[in-house]
């Protein structure tokens, strides 16, 4: 069974992600886009994919959610529709779609439950003109993106792929210890067998060269400030609670690794840098 992600965890990172994806990119990708583009999502999350890139897009579009957990599917609609009323625009759900009127046009979005891990047969990727995702290729394997490139015909974008380049401000040299539990938690298989972590960037270039893809790639890192608290404990806590589990032995020197860290989230003395990179594929004209 494929693991699936806290809603409320994506509602917190939702605002670091956007500041971390590359704009650049995503300028590329429209650009590749016909007038009224269909864009699928995968492990669309709570939607905060389409909120960054919908507005970027600016005309008529239609968008498909596909994610394994159906209540975030839901979650996703109702984030979505919350959002696009704080916009001001109006909201109609038609039959399965929801409709955004937004003031470029209207934005139609379905959903697709599909558990991506031995679901690839059933994604439409013959009748979509882009397929997008966002923090997922960390969590499959390589044999995963294998498949899934000889299948792709279409752009890509890929945003948010972990590249291994982490670290705490300031640091201090139990970081390593922390941080080697947990990208050896990274490598455990989710359900789509061994996860690739921090490689995932490096075989999705490798593999999409081969198919004859145009490749672009920048960086979009997070860079959390010492005011952001929230988001900070909940990497504190999550970074530990991994280590301790795939370093029992290591338990005492991570509890209070953990401890200095938490006082220094409360004296606003800590900034956590997480690596990502995004990257763009483009088929090349047959």
């Amino acid at each position: 069974m494929t693991e699936t992600f806290d809603g409320d965890w994506l509602a917190l990172r939702e605002p670091h992600d956007a500041a971390a994806r590359s704009l650049d990119l995503a300028w590329q990708l429209n650009d590749r886009l016909p007038q009224r583009p269909r864009l699928l999502d995968l492990g669309a999350g709570s939607g905060s994919l389409f909120r960054f890139l919908a507005p970027l897009i600016a005309r008529a579009q239609v968008w498909t959610f596909a994610d394994a957990d159906p209540d975030l599917l839901d979650r996703a609609l109702d984030d979505t529709q919350d959002w696009a009323e704080t916009m001001g625009w109006a909201v109609t759900a038609p039959g399965r779609a929801m409709l955004i009127h937004a003031d470029t046009g209207t934005w139609r979005i379905e959903t697709k439950r599909i558990d991506l891990a031995g679901g690839l047969s059933q994604l439409p990727l013959a009748t979509v003109d882009a397929v997008l995702c966002s923090a997922l290729l960390d969590i499959v394997s390589t044999d995963w993106i294998r498949r899934f490139a000889a299948i792709l015909r279409v752009p890509l974008l890929a945003c948010l792929n972990v590249d291994g380049r982490d670290s705490f401000l300031p640091p201090e040299p139990m970081d390593r210890i922390v941080l080697s539990g947990f990208r050896r938690d990274q490598g455990r298989d989710k359900g789509f067998g061994p996860a690739l972590g921090s490689r995932a960037p490096s075989v999705l270039l490798t593999e999409l060269a081969a198919r004859g893809f145009t490749l672009r790639s920048q960086t979009s890192d997070w860079r959390i400030p010492a005011s952001d608290m929230a988001i900070l404990e909940d990497l504190v806590f999550s970074h530990a609670d991994v280590a301790r589990r795939q370093l029992p032995q290591r338990r005492a020197a991570i509890d209070a690794w953990e401890e200095r860290r938490v006082d220094q989230i409360g004296r606003a003395r800590l900034r956590i840098h997480i690596g990502h990179r995004d990257i763009l594929a483009l088929p090349n004209p047959i």
